[in-house]
């Protein structure tokens, strides 16, 4: 399968769609990097009778090598085939890029790979035809003029208040930035006033975990006080196509941030005592768990998953295919505000591997999990020669 050309300014739709026109739809493969979602695409794959590739690194590839490969006739584990690399990156070489499209490999993209990865090789040489819209992941980068706060904003969605300086700090707030030592993790503090700004911040600057460049890019925002839910969402064409109803919640999980969530089980006037370089909790993802919301709010969950599918489709055409999450927080009059958007398969989908998610399972009337369901769209594209309508 020779496929469209490599290394080109960029890998258009039509191109996508030419490639897995070539594919063989009866021995279709998802792949995707062995990190952040894997399991959860792998897993889904193995229920819906699908092969799968894990693209690991080494050193981290042996949870999926030893620990979840799939036995000999299936009775055990759910990862069929792993390629490792030196780094993850290995798999943008053009020849591993053909060698994916000769097992009519369809990829699924998450936010190790377009971490991992340079996002402008995601967009522009990655000549695999993945599910979703391959325009929206760079939305996902805050540095950009068009980031998914433009987006909400576009679309009259709640987000917090932007505060344009820290001298206008007048609340408890958060300032968003990258961890200087954790190029992949956060450097996220809190504070409420502008004096409380540059203690922490010379204090994090000291202790390496912020810089300054990364300061003076940071965003700062007012701090919604209430609890987080992460909506992870689905839009199928192939639903819309076959006339049913194509925005699916799936599922609601929710994040464990060390050291954050040590600090709040630990009474205040212990947190007081605390040495200086304990004193300021980070805000590292660490695991998720899962939720649900109270049966009265679902209404507007849903209106905000439908202002998020508009929106992308009128301003990063062809918009939402497959899976996104919208992160929010709640304030106490029960208002939603979106603090972050993936507009891909969200981070904390493992935590409904096998189980399905609790929405899902109630509209499939099965266990439905993301990864599953992104398996079914493409089985259902397959059956219904739809594969063009979801690959980009």
């Amino acid at each position: 399968m020779t496929g469209p050309p490599l290394g080109a300014d960029v890998i258009s739709r039509k191109a996508m769609q030419e490639a897995v026109s070539e594919y063989d739809p009866k021995d279709l493969a998802l792949a995707c990097v062995a990190s952040h979602s894997g399991l959860d695409v792998y897993d889904g794959a193995t229920d819906e009778g699908m092969r799968n590739i894990a693209v690991a690194q080494e050193g981290r590839h042996e949870v999926y090598s030893r620990y979840f490969r799939k036995t000999a006739g299936g009775a055990r584990g759910c990862v069929d085939d792993v390629w490792t690399y030196p780094r993850y990156d290995g798999i943008m070489a053009p020849d591993q890029q053909k060698r994916l499209r000769d097992e009519s490999a369809v990829w699924v993209p998450n936010r190790a790979w377009t971490s991992y990865c340079s996002i402008d090789a995601c967009e522009d040489d990655f000549a695999v035809p993945m599910i979703g819209s391959r325009n929206l992941l760079r939305s996902e980068e805050r540095e950009e003029q068009q980031d998914y706060y433009w987006l909400l904003e576009k679309a009259g969605m709640p987000f917090p208040r932007k505060i344009d300086h820290y001298d206008d700090i007048d609340q408890l707030a958060i300032v968003k930035l990258h961890h200087s030592q954790k190029p992949l993790e956060r450097g996220f503090f809190t504070c409420a006033s502008t004096e409380e700004f540059h203690e922490k911040a010379q204090k994090l600057i000291a202790q390496g975990v912020i810089d300054e460049p990364a300061l003076e890019a940071a965003r700062i925002e007012e701090y919604v006080v209430g609890p987080v839910f992460n909506f992870n969402f689905f839009y199928s064409p192939v639903s819309k196509k076959l006339g049913e109803e194509p925005l699916e919640l799936l599922g609601i999980d929710w994040r464990f941030e060390s050291s954050l969530d040590g600090h709040v089980r630990i009474p205040a006037p212990q947190q007081m005592t605390l040495p200086e370089h304990q004193m300021i909790p980070e805000m590292t993802v660490v695991g998720h768990n899962t939720a649900t919301v109270r049966e009265s709010l679902l209404g507007k969950v849903f209106k905000l998953g439908e202002q998020w599918v508009e929106a992308a489709a009128e301003h990063y055409s062809p918009g939402i295919i497959g899976p996104f999450c919208l992160q929010t927080c709640v304030d106490k009059d029960m208002n939603f505000f979106i603090y972050d958007v993936a507009p891909r398969i969200g981070g904390g989908t493992n935590v409904h591997v096998g189980m399905g998610h609790p929405y899902g399972n109630a509209l499939w009337r099965e266990p439905m999990s993301t990864g599953r369901r992104v398996a079914r769209e493409v089985r259902m594209a397959a059956e219904h020669d739809m594969m063009t309508e979801i690959v980009t």
